[in-house]
């Protein structure tokens, strides 16, 4: 397999306000396709600089696209 092929398959929900930002951004940039977008915009969140590791506890809920809950949530106690 070379690397462009991909071999495995990420599935994540989304509510409607978070796919219709990746929506947006998608053809604003005018990217190819729902998952190129995707894949952009997951090597320029592992690039920056800045995200603090999740805390013990986090939960998935409390990442969001539209919000920082995720970064947020290592400096607190979890609790919302």
């Amino acid at each position: 397999m070379t690397s462009e092929e991909r071999g495995e398959r990420l599935q994540i929900m989304l509510n409607q306000d978070e796919l219709r930002a990746i929506e947006n951004w998608r053809f604003e940039k005018r990217m190819p396709s729902r998952a190129a977008a995707v894949r952009e915009l997951l090597r320029r969140g592992l690039a920056a600089e800045g995200f603090d590791l999740a805390g013990e506890g986090v939960s998935s809920r409390q990442f969001g696209i539209l919000d920082n809950g995720g970064a947020d949530a290592s400096s607190s106690d979890g609790e919302d």
